[in-house]
């Protein structure tokens, strides 16, 4: 049986994952402009963004310079994606996340990090079999970087009692190797965590063409007192 009636209509009849990328957008805006519809309003919104990838990126002031949207309906598209972000970081601390591989630290980290337009570092306090005691924003940049020192992401660490953590950050560029000053930090915190007993066993870098491993590469330092366990 067809059904009419707008993304409000449908996802009320038939449920919210019966929907598209647009309509689902178009549910958020709830309005379009003069002379064009919400649906047109959203697929186009859409197009110039790349996708829901591209649109998750913007800003508040970024969506509300958009054609037909203003700083109402910005905020209320930011607002959803936030929503969904905090959602699925709050899933992410669940007590039996586990982190074996720098594999399973990107599946964790690029859904909520890589895409996002400014640079955000994150350690994970892991107890003795690699499960997730916590999960902690430590820094939050700008385009152009962070600034944060190597006792940051340790002194978390410490706090929630870890037997070892994991430090991931993202890189807006795309482009996930890593730079002289992630090797140059990484070898600092590796160094201040050794000395306290608490192994750095790992930094990843994810961003949405893929993840680096400074371990996988062999950039993680060790020492013979502290040597951490490779997360295999």
């Amino acid at each position: 049986m067809n059904r009419s009636g707008g993304p409000r209509e449908r996802a009320i009849e038939d449920g919210l994952d019966s929907l598209g990328d647009a309509e689902l957008i178009a549910l958020v805006l709830g309005t379009g402009r003069h002379g064009e519809s919400v649906g047109v309003l959203a697929a186009a919104l859409l197009d110039e963004s790349g996708g829901v990838e591209g649109l998750s990126r913007a800003g508040i002031g970024e969506l509300a310079a958009r054609r037909g949207l203003g700083p109402a309906k910005a905020a209320r598209l930011a607002g959803a994606v936030e929503i969904g972000r905090r959602v699925a970081m709050a899933a992410a601390r669940r007590a039996d996340a586990r982190f074996p591989s720098s594999a399973a630290v990107d599946g964790w980290a690029r859904p909520r990090i890589a895409s996002l337009d400014h640079e955000e570092l994150w350690a994970l306090v892991l107890d003795g079999h690699q499960g997730l005691r916590a999960a902690r924003l430590v820094a939050r940049g700008g385009l152009h970087g962070l600034h944060v020192g190597a006792r940051d992401p340790l002194r978390l660490a410490l706090r929630d009692g870890g037997s070892a953590f994991v430090l991931v950050h993202n890189h807006p560029s795309g482009d996930p190797a890593a730079s002289e000053e992630d090797v140059r930090f990484t070898e600092q915190v590796a160094r201040a965590a050794d000395v306290v007993g608490l192994p750095l066993l790992d930094h990843v870098i994810v961003a949405r063409g893929g993840y680096a491993s400074m371990l996988d590469v062999g950039l993680i330092p060790t020492s013979p007192t502290h040597a951490p366990a490779k997360i295999a």
